[in-house]
Order: structure tokens, then sequence, then C-alpha cells
């Protein structure tokens, strides 16, 4: 079982803060909100998200760029389940991928 890729369309609902962590390396996170249609059972059905996207290394830092608040963008990449300091879980989305929508 390797198979784990997600590509989310969507638009930027936070803007990215940095941090480096102990080795290092820039982790930048923002916020992806996700509004369409899906088609299920026959029916549509509104769907709607909101996931954290975390891109992280020095060479994904370029892509800050396309990531003001209000921004439409495709973000790809890996899910993980993290949990934070105050020992609430979530999914998140790793982003090795992230290109401008119009």
């Amino acid at each position: 079982m390797n198979s784990n890729r997600l590509e989310l369309c969507g638009q930027v609902s936070r803007a990215p803060k940095t941090v480096t962590g102990i080795n290092g390396v820039p982790h930048s996170f923002f916020l992806l909100e996700h509004r369409s249609t899906q088609q299920e059972a026959g029916l549509n059905r509104p769907v709607y998200c909101k996931i954290q996207v975390v891109l992280s290394g020095e060479g994904s830092q370029s892509l800050l760029s396309y990531l003001q608040p209000g921004s439409n963008i495709k973000a790809a990449g890996f899910l993980a389940w993290q949990q934070g300091r105050n020992g609430q879980s979530r999914l998140v989305l790793h982003a090795d991928l992230i290109e401008p929508i119009c």
C-alpha cells in the first residue's frame, strides 16, 4: 500500500507562516479552502472542506509567492496525520506542487 496522493483546488484562506525546524529545514503552513459540487449516487452534492497545507524545504519556498489570501491555487502532495501541541489531531496535506489558477 504505497499510494498516497491528493490534488485539491481551492482558495488560500490564511497567509503562510514559516518556521524553521530543529534540523534547519523551513516549513511553511497555510489553510486551503475548497468549495465545489460533486456527483454522488447520481446527485449533485455541495462540498466544502478546509485543510492545512505544509510546504517543506528550501526549494519549495519559491512557491510562497502564489500564496496570498484569496489566491486560487491547485495543491498536490501526500496526506499525513499530524498531532498538535494541544493534543488535537488533523489531516494535513504535505504539498510538493503549488500552481496558480486563474
